[in-house]
């Protein structure tokens, strides 16, 4: 099948266009969304109930011509219960593998940090291989593929904090707040008249593959070496901060240079600069880093962490 050639700019516009027709506000969110699913990433998103973060997944889905499932993370969920299972067939005498939910284009997971460690690592091989493995079968996820992962920032009983090891596979963290008061306005409007989420089936969703032609664009944006050193003295000085125990991964580094690539492409642009990756350096890192008690108590948090360090290094010009 022929790519259809739309843009990275146009996509974009009609990207973004079409998702604000049914959520409101959340600018940061979607374009963070779009930048994942050109680089075949995933986003966790904090933020309290309420704030759209299914209808937006929802939206998505429709949007890329894909199908959308919904996992509540509890403490009782058996990975089995997000990637499947053998069933046996008495009509026919044999077993038969039962798909589970992850087997979907966008895959929202609600409250990641309620389930345990086991079916948590059972989204993590998920995530990064791209494939789930029933009784010793790898079977591929479909593509696209993305994962967006919730967790409430204030309600912390009865959770399992996610380790590091699978929070560096989020290429970002979302941080997603409350309206600004027109926005507020406007989401009470669009009730008023609708249920905002009966509109997503009449959205047209993007032409066959808009999205991997996308993806090639993207992988044809360049970056100069004085940019690529930008990005390895961010992540080095992450790791020697006064403020951090744990610093960014080297995938981590990899991240934020594959996500200013494609910020570029998205701005209309074939090549990267310093303020593509100033731009995501706390929605790519602020996850990966872990700070001292010291920090903490002084009341730092991730993202003041990451501006100090971004504060220390000379910008290239």
């Amino acid at each position: 099948m022929t790519a259809t050639r739309m843009p990275v700019t146009d996509l974009t516009a009609r990207f973004t266009g079409e998702v604000h027709r049914i959520v409101v506000g959340q600018d940061e969110t979607v374009r963070l969304a779009l930048i994942a699913l050109l680089l075949s990433g995933h986003v966790l998103i904090e933020g309290v109930p309420g704030t759209a973060k299914t209808l937006l997944a929802r939206t998505i889905a429709r949007l890329i011509g894909g199908t959308f499932k919904r996992i509540q993370f509890t403490p009782d969920l058996m990975p089995s219960d997000v990637v499947g299972t053998t069933v046996f067939e008495i009509a026919t005498s044999a077993f038969r593998i039962r798909r589970g939910p992850i087997f979907a284009n966008v895959v929202l997971v609600d409250e990641v940090n309620r389930a345990p460690a086991k079916t948590q690592s059972a989204l993590l091989e998920a995530m990064e291989e791209r494939q789930v493995t029933l009784e010793g079968e790898a079977l591929p996820l479909p593509d696209p593929f993305l994962v967006l992962a919730t967790q409430n920032p204030v309600e912390y009983e009865g959770t399992y904090p996610l380790p590091e090891a699978e929070l560096d596979r989020f290429l970002f963290k979302a941080v997603v707040r409350y309206p600004e008061p027109d926005q507020e306005r406007a989401i009470l409007r669009a009730h008023d008249r609708r249920v905002p989420v009966a509109d997503i089936a009449v959205l047209e969703p993007l032409p066959s593959g808009t999205l991997a032609a996308a993806r090639e664009e993207a992988d044809a944006v360049t970056i100069a070496d004085a940019v690529l050193d930008y990005i390895a003295r961010i992540v080095e000085t992450t790791r020697t901060s006064p403020d951090v125990l744990l610093g960014a991964s080297p995938r981590a580094g990899v991240h934020l240079m594959r996500a200013a690539k494609a910020a570029a492409a998205i701005d209309g642009r074939d090549f990267v600069t310093p303020d593509d990756v100033k731009a995501l350096a706390l929605p790519a890192l602020r996850h990966r880093v872990v700070l001292k008690a010291e920090a903490e108590i002084e009341g730092l948090d991730a993202d003041a962490a990451i501006r100090r360090v971004l504060a220390r290094l000379d910008v290239p010009r």
